[in-house]
């Protein structure tokens, strides 16, 4: 429903207006399921409901027959449109506290009373089964839930049209007449291929029907199922239920460079047929069952392709939250993708409608206690081998050279130890807060200070810091001639760490008379202070003192340890007048270090800088060999071992846990159950071989309800990836359960069970809807006609490159095209492009998709934010698609280039074969050229880019 009819139909709810229709409005029964039904499960089903232990009031909510007949009052619970007036509300509002419910608790949120009264408002819609004779249903599921149970192994039809054809005869409907020949061509290429069929091949496919339609259809679909371009549009509709996206999210953000090839094993994997009980045991273990095999490992990609959070916070507290976090997408996704329950609500407690228990929960997590993101090596054997023939002997020729080169260093650094032990240092240590040398009055321009130590490094003093530079003169009157207020200037590099920062941190706060901000020293480390005039000095003071600071330790400033001091009249010759010299070493480190320049043996020092060339030599070389391959695929380290949280709290561990399957299969699928101290991989293939086990009966229906939901726009079950409790029921049980057996039957290959779809009358029949059906099955969930539908995100994009004559079917795969901007700094923002160039004319699959980006056209059309799973996609109608489509400069690029390749003779028939794959009737023909002559050809192409007739399909 638009949102100004929802927002209108608000407004008129009131005291006179309760649309209680028998059949609720898909609008209506969405809000029951995702607002309603879990509200008076949770909330009421334990005193008003058949499975009460202890019924009150003699209500019923658990039936809309039970609020209709109400309890002891003798008065209906709810009045449909009046809220005011409904006994229900009125006792959750708590308006009489003898009647109020829940009785001797706290009231519901007001979130929740809200929900109630907008049901009431909207008439109270309820698709639960009417009728005092209805079944009560459950508070909850429990192991005799539909979907729980074996796969039926006998049918009482034998085709999938016999199913459909049993439930339309309930209704007194049947399938509507076979779909004209052009209009099946155009449904099957979309929905096999995501393309529109050429203009040659909807001719060819129409002769070849006037023929024999039976075979000319069999033919079409034989060869849009060879087509390399079924796997990129059957693959995008796997990577939505697997939530692949190529950046990390979260607040940082970043790409992902190296998952697309993951992208591409599942394009090859469907267009090679694998079987998908392969397939999904390749999704979780493909780096065990495929070692040495890069063409498999990288399916376990599947584990770390979703967000994490990358922030590295220290805290212990917040780094086993986000673990937690982490470990639950994995499960989420597996428990989503493969088995079509929400595992992942039982973290915290007990599944509220699902027979999981939180033990079940963490079964699972115990498979992926040992995975982690990030890259690493994916190589075949023979790669593997043929690098190490190279680097083996590098890298040990590197370690004897190394060994030597320490050896010598020893040596050095033991003498400089005992010469350091035994000198006497006639200065002390310098004071870290103020570092003064005095020299004999000389006179000087120009300053400068030279830094060679820290008190952090004894090597480098990148890194320093100064808050005050000071340069005196002598007299009785000394005066510090160093300061900008006396027109003095400093000069000197900023460290990297002010590079964020270009207005703070130089060398003009070391003269500023103001103890706060510092320089960060960077290289070379020299500070140079010129002078307003020529002055007699002899004294300097470097201070590293912070204001308001008086404790030495909490000073963060790095004090220069070493260093010299330089006079200069004009900045060319330079006199140096101080130093470190002679004054003890800040550290033992600092000492032996000063020591080394005073010990070292003239042999010794060739003998070093020979082996550090060749050992430069030998790292210039390794460097020079060709990288083995790492990718974004995970990795794999010793599992931690696995506890219940207690509230789903990982600082409060429960009982231990190992490696098990999920008991809510236990009565019908083998379990399984690993020691404790099971190996990582071990682990992972063992939760695959049960999730594919011929007796599991979940995993074939999830996935036969897939192909359905993608051929028909909506599965037997509504809820792709949610077949408990809270999900959808199936219209057709049987047909469910005849496909998963076909599916297994067929050696779990999903072409077979595609083509049993295609050929079906079900599929064939026409999109014309009916009057008389439409009044008992609006959304033509019965199949009495086949459901029309506006082409995908990708698909519109898609398609507009093809009728333009743009679109690059060719290379297949590889690192994607990106239509954003990107900059990234501590956290990424993305920008979408406002031109769309040749080199991203590719197919819309291999678009670089980051999470919580926008891009125009694609995310317009509903292209999901892959921060989660998008395993059914939304279908909106906006004003923004209409006005992307006319105005974008992409839409405006393929008008042109359609109207260059339409220029002739009739370009209205050329463009209406390329668009429609049909001719224009005489109408059309007339009104087209009328266009033209007073518009030009680009705005008639544009025109023809954005009509209905090409975004859908029928």
């Amino acid at each position: 429903m638009h949102k100004f009819l929802w927002f209108s139909l608000l407004l008129l709810a009131g005291p006179g207006f309760a649309p209680a229709a028998e059949t609720p409005t898909a609008e209506g029964t969405a809000f029951f399921e995702q607002k309603i039904r879990p509200l008076l499960a949770e909330h009421c089903y334990d005193c008003h409901s058949a499975q009460a232990k202890k019924l009150k009031g003699n209500l019923y909510l658990d039936t809309k027959a039970g609020w209709e007949k109400g309890g002891d009052s003798g008065e209906p619970a709810l009045r449909p449109g009046q809220p005011e007036e409904s006994l229900l509300i009125q006792s959750v509002r708590h308006d009489d506290p003898d009647a109020a419910m829940p009785p001797k608790k706290p009231r519901l949120p007001d979130t929740a009373i809200a929900d109630l009264v907008t049901w009431v408002k909207m008439g109270a819609p309820d698709p639960r089964q009417a009728g005092a004779a209805a079944a009560a249903e459950a508070k909850r599921a429990d192991k005799t839930w539909w979907s729980l149970q074996p796969i039926a192994k006998e049918f009482k039809h034998g085709s999938i049209d016999a199913f459909l054809e049993a439930k339309l005869a309930e209704k007194g409907l049947g399938f509507g007449p076979p779909a004209e020949p052009r209009a099946l061509i155009r449904r099957m290429s979309y929905d096999i291929t995501g393309l529109p069929p050429s203009p040659a091949e909807v001719e060819t496919f129409v002769a070849a029907c006037a023929v024999d339609s039976k075979a000319a259809t069999e033919a079409l679909v034989d060869r849009l199922l060879a087509s390399p371009r079924y796997g990129e549009q059957w693959g995008r509709h796997w990577l939505d239920v697997v939530r692949f996206g190529e950046s990390n999210g979260f607040e940082r953000n970043f790409i992902i460079d190296d998952l697309w090839p993951f992208r591409d094993y599942v394009i090859r994997s469907l267009n090679e047929d694998k079987p998908m009980d392969r397939f999904i045991t390749e999704h979780l273990a493909g780096d065990v069952v495929g070692a040495g095999d890069p063409s498999v490992e990288v399916a376990s990609a599947f584990l770390v392709a979703g967000p994490f959070d990358d922030v590295g916070n220290q805290d212990v507290v917040a780094k086993k939250n986000i673990r937690a976090a982490t470990l639950d997408d994995m499960i989420t996704a597996t428990g989503g993708a493969f088995l079509g329950l929400t595992v992942n609500c039982a973290r915290c407690h007990n599944h509220k409608f699902d027979p999981i228990p939180t033990e079940d929960y963490y079964r699972l997590r115990a498979a992926f206690e040992g995975v982690t993101h990030g890259r690493r090596v994916v190589a075949s054997k023979e790669e593997r081998a043929a690098y190490d023939a190279v680097v083996k002997p590098l890298e040990a020729e590197k370690a004897r050279l190394t060994a030597e080169k320490q050896a010598l260093e020893n040596a050095w650094n033991k003498r400089a130890q005992d010469a350091l032990n035994a000198t006497r240092f006639p200065r002390p240590k310098i004071d870290p807060s103020a570092i003064e040398e005095a020299f004999a009055p000389v006179a000087a321009r120009k300053v400068k200070f030279v830094m060679s130590a820290t008190t952090k490094d004894p090597h480098s003093a990148k890194g320093a810091g100064l808050t005050e530079f000071q340069v005196w003169t002598g007299g009785d009157s000394p005066r510090n001639v160093a300061l900008a207020s006396a027109g003095a200037v400093a000069s000197g590099a900023k460290g990297a760490t002010a590079e964020d920062f270009p207005e703070a941190y130089g060398p003009q706060f070391c003269i500023d008379g103001k103890f706060r901000e510092h320089w960060v020293v960077g290289t070379p480390a020299e500070l140079v202070v010129t002078l307003a005039g020529e002055e007699q000095v002899e004294r300097i003071v470097a201070s590293t003192a912070v204001e308001g600071v008086t404790d030495p330790q909490q000073n963060r400033v790095v004090a220069p340890c070493g260093y010299e001091v330089f006079v200069s009249r004009d900045g060319g010759a330079w006199q140096k007048v101080a130093s470190s010299e002679g004054r003890e070493p800040w550290s033992q480190a600092h000492g032996i270090a000063l020591m080394r320049a005073q010990t070292r043996l003239p042999e010794e020092q060739e003998k070093t800088r020979t082996l550090g060339e060749e050992l430069a030599s030998l790292e210039k070389r390794l460097g020079a060999v060709p990288k083995l391959r790492e990718l974004w695929v995970g990795k794999h380290s010793k599992p931690e071992p696995t506890a219940v949280h207690k509230g789903g709290d990982p600082m409060k561990p429960g009982a231990a846990v190992v490696p098990a399957s999920l008991n809510v299969l236990d009565r019908v699928t083998k379990p399984y159950s690993l020691p404790g101290g099971a190996a990582e991989g071990d682990r992972r293939v063992a939760l695959a071989q049960w999730i594919v086990a011929a007796d599991n009966p979940l995993t074939p229906r999830v996935l036969a309800n897939r192909i359905w939901h993608y051929h028909f726009g909506t599965g037997i079950v509504d809820t792709p990836s949610d077949f408990g409790f809270m999900g959808s029921r199936p219209t057709h049980p049987e047909l469910l359960d005849y496909l998963a057996q076909r599916l297994m039957a067929g050696g779990w290959k999903l072409k077979p069970l595609h083509r049993e779809i295609l050929l079906s009358r079900a599929y064939q029949q026409t999109g014309t809807s009916r009057p008389d059906a439409l009044k008992l099955d609006k959304e033509a969930r019965l199949l009495w006609r086949f459901p029309p539908r506006r082409l995908r995100a990708e698909e519109v994009r898609d398609t507009l490159l093809t009728v333009a004559g743009l679109l690059r079917l060719e290379p297949m795969g590889g690192a994607g095209f990106r239509l954003y901007k990107h900059t990234a700094n501590n956290v990424s923002t993305y920008f979408p492009l406002e031109q769309h160039g040749p080199e991203t004319y590719r197919r819309a699959v291999y678009h670089q998709n980051v999470r919580a980006s926008v891009v125009d056209v694609l995310s317009d059309f509903d292209l999901p934010d892959n921060a989660f799973a998008a395993p059914k996609r939304a279908n909106t109608t906006s004003p923004l698609q209409a006005l992307t489509l006319w105005n974008h400069r992409f839409t405006l690029d393929m008008a042109t280039a359609f109207a260059e390749r339409i220029a002739g003779p009739d370009p209205v028939a050329s463009a209406y074969a390329l668009a429609y794959q049909r001719a224009p009737s005489t109408k059309e023909a007339e009104a087209g050229n009328r266009f033209i002559a007073a518009h030009g050809l680009p705005a008639f192409c544009r025109a023809v880019l954005n009509s209905n007739e090409l975004l859908y399909t029928e």
